[in-house]
């Protein structure tokens, strides 16, 4: 009977191996993160941040898919029809992105690559109702180590804002020529520390077009496994907005990461 399990062990050993490494070189990575904040006293207030990131690298592909959500409620007071005054939660802010890119190395083990890059945005409370802009072009990764990867790609693209209320003109929708330059640096500090730094500017050479630059930081800190906690920090730049909304924001926040 042990001479039996013994063979049936051997000989399923060389299939175990190969189900152990398809796993760990699995082109395909997922991870979710997940914020909140809760505010109470004099201002009441609710905070949540949610994503969800997809990557996929196999031979001279890399793919990555980004999805970002921001929602938050403030207590706020509402006077009724009957001239009461009541305290109610009001959405203050709601914005949500999506961002895909595809890059397609035009050597095997090469570092110049062309992509394909497309981006989708819904900010509520904006001069626009969403942004969209598709770009392609050429990029490289200019070093690569053990730590760190510096990638950055140029190219040219269209872009469309859609206003939330008519222009002078009359007119609701922007469309322009872009010149879209990005660029990603990513460090490990350490095993369970990694620093990442993106940099992405829509320049519309048109005169009077909204060019966008955005500038993300963040630190990843690994607890286990599976799960790490992130710092990060945004600007967001619109050259061309209403008079009473800022050309600049900015985000800063606090989430769990999972990966799986």
């Amino acid at each position: 009977m042990n001479l039996k399990l013994a063979t049936a062990a051997l000989c399923l050993t060389p299939f175990l191996i190969q189900a152990e490494e398809q796993k760990e070189t699995s082109p395909m990575k997922a991870s979710a993160e997940f914020g909140a904040l809760f505010k109470t006293g004099d201002t009441k207030s609710g905070d949540l941040k949610a994503g969800l990131d997809f990557s996929f690298e196999k031979n001279q592909w890399r793919s990555s898919l980004n999805f970002d959500v921001l929602v938050r409620k403030t207590e706020t007071e509402v006077v009724k029809e009957d001239g009461t005054i009541t305290e109610e939660f009001e959405t203050s802010d709601q914005k949500w992105t999506i961002v895909g890119q595809t890059n397609y190395t035009i050597e095997p083990n090469g570092k110049n690559y062309v992509y394909g890059n497309a981006s989708y945005a819904d900010n509520r409370f904006s001069s626009f109702d969403n942004q969209s802009s598709i770009s392609s072009g050429w990029g490289r990764r200019w070093f690569e180590t053990e730590k760190a990867t510096l990638d950055a790609d140029v190219g040219p693209g269209y872009k469309r804002d859609v206003l939330k209320e008519p222009d002078e003109n009359g007119e609701t929708t922007h469309d322009a020529f872009i010149i879209q330059a990005q660029a990603l640096y990513k460090r490990k500090i350490n095993e369970h520390v990694e620093f990442k730094q993106l940099v992405v500017a829509k320049y519309a050479p048109k005169n009077g077009a909204n060019s966008t630059y955005k500038a993300e930081s963040s630190i990843t800190t690994k607890l286990i496994e599976t799960l790490q906690l992130k710092f990060s920090f945004i600007v967001d730049h619109n050259t061309d907005v209403d008079e009473n909304k800022e050309n600049t924001n900015t985000q800063t926040a606090m989430t769990l990461v999972y990966s799986f």
